[in-house]
């Protein structure tokens, strides 16, 4: 849509009638987001109260759209990078997002830990190794004091807080796994995913010949990256009555996560009242396969 065609419609946004109104407002929501600084003038040189919240509106509205768009575009994607869907989801309050900052901050804490691995450490030692830096020296935990709070689904927020939720910090410790080398791929535990060391050949070693045993171990990131075995593991299904157990501990795709994030932001904002963020987010569930 030409430039000028787009600045004719923005000037038609303060018609009082409704129908002029959405129908303009329905035009303008099919460009993409290159309309947001021709908004963004208009709501700089209107004293009008109606325009300046009906171009608001619009440019969330135009915004949501774009990061539901990207959302799509990532859960279809062959490779998902667990990093860029996480950072789509925080285009969904954070919408001119620094990545750049994001990124330096995650490099930094993957460096410290970097430098103080070898090629000789076992997988144990490599994870133990994150654990202190992550919890003992970056002081990262699950925010017990404020649990419902949608800042625990943001990662510029828990990145700069050092808190988050079950999900989010599951989601932090294994973009930083990875990074690191480790084989890190999320399982869909009750109430808080864990993270699971995958090696097939040491795990069949050490479990034996049982089906969808190539697990060597599980880090719970919510309890500063306790470490449980198989067994363990099992155990705890089997006495909850979490049947079948494979359905929790066998890793899963990385977007079933960044699902569960989303779910996760939902409810923070269905808690606090946020129906309109509610809606929204559901939105963005609805991008996903069914399970």
């Amino acid at each position: 849509m030409k430039t000028s065609r787009l600045k004719a419609l923005v000037n038609l946004l303060d018609d009082p009638d409704h129908l002029v109104f959405n129908t303009v407002k329905n035009e303008l929501l099919k460009t993409k987001t290159d309309i947001i600084p021709i908004l963004e003038e208009k709501w700089e040189q209107s004293y009008d109260e109606l325009f300046q919240e009906r171009i608001g509106n619009l440019i969330q509205d135009v915004q949501f759209k774009e990061t539901r768009s990207l959302l799509k575009k990532w859960i279809d994607s062959e490779s998902n990078d667990l990093l860029e869907g996480f950072l789509i989801i925080d285009r969904f309050q954070y919408p001119d997002l620094n990545r750049a900052v994001i990124l330096q901050k995650i490099e930094k804490i993957n460096k410290t830990v970097w430098l103080e691995l070898n090629n000789s450490l076992t997988m144990l030692e490599k994870a133990t190794i994150l654990n202190h830096f992550l919890y003992s020296v970056h002081s990262f935990s699950v925010n017990h004091a404020h649990p419902k709070s949608p800042q625990n689904c943001y990662i510029n927020q828990i990145l700069q807080t050092k808190r988050g939720n079950p999900v989010s910090i599951s989601l932090l410790y294994t973009i930083l796994a990875r990074r690191l080398g480790l084989p890190a791929q999320l399982t869909d535990f009750p109430k808080n995913p864990l993270v699971a060391i995958i090696d097939s050949d040491i795990a069949q070693k050490v479990h034996g010949e049982i089906p969808g045993s190539k697990v060597l171990f599980y880090i719970n990131p919510s309890n500063k990256g306790s470490v449980a075995s198989r067994k363990e593991v099992e155990y705890y299904l089997k006495k909850n009555e979490y049947i079948p157990c494979k359905k929790y501990t066998e890793p899963k795709k990385d977007q079933l996560f960044v699902k569960r994030l989303i779910e996760s932001l939902r409810d923070s904002y269905l808690s606090q009242g946020f129906t309109d963020k509610k809606i929204k987010t559901d939105s963005l569930l609805n991008c996903f396969p069914a399970e």
